[in-house]
């Protein structure tokens, strides 16, 4: 068991979203999901997103996400930025840098590794011509990082 879990507590719609987070991500699963018949309030979830841990509940009005905290999905290569981008911001707000405000009002950074290898080199004029790249992408884009890391100028 993970010592730290993260607990959303959307304001509503939190059922949806979990099977919607679920249904996207491999090796995951809802463990248990407790909802009032009546409405779909979420009571309580847990569940797993590619082997980490989560728990929900809708909390009413009183609960808003802030961007000041996002889920961070380190991607392997373009295709599968493409693939969590398309997904994740389905009917939600695409942001800058890699960022997206997901339906359900969740913000996630969908990152491939190669920017952070790009970005610890020891070169810090290529560093900051990849930085500058990337401050300019909505969706990062791996060819992109790879042009300006290699650019003469």
């Amino acid at each position: 068991m993970q010592k730290i879990t993260t607990f959303m507590a959307f304001q509503s719609h939190g059922k949806d979203a979990v099977e919607f987070y679920t249904a996207i991500f491999k090796n995951s699963q809802i463990n248990s999901l407790l909802a009032l018949p009546e409405n779909n309030q979420l009571i309580h979830a847990s569940f797993v997103l590619d082997g980490e841990d989560f728990m929900a509940m809708d909390g009413g009005d009183n609960f808003k996400f802030e961007q000041g905290i996002s889920l961070f999905v380190t991607c392997e290569d373009q295709q599968e930025v493409d693939y969590y981008w398309d997904r994740l911001g389905q009917g939600g707000e695409y942001i800058k840098c890699g960022w997206l405000k997901d339906q359900f009002g969740l913000s996630w950074q969908i990152i491939p590794k190669r920017l952070n290898e790009l970005m610890q080199d020891s070169d810090t004029a290529k560093t900051m011509k990849v930085r500058n790249a990337m401050l300019n992408m909505i969706k990062i884009d791996v060819e992109g990082l790879e042009r300006a890391y290699n650019s003469p100028n």
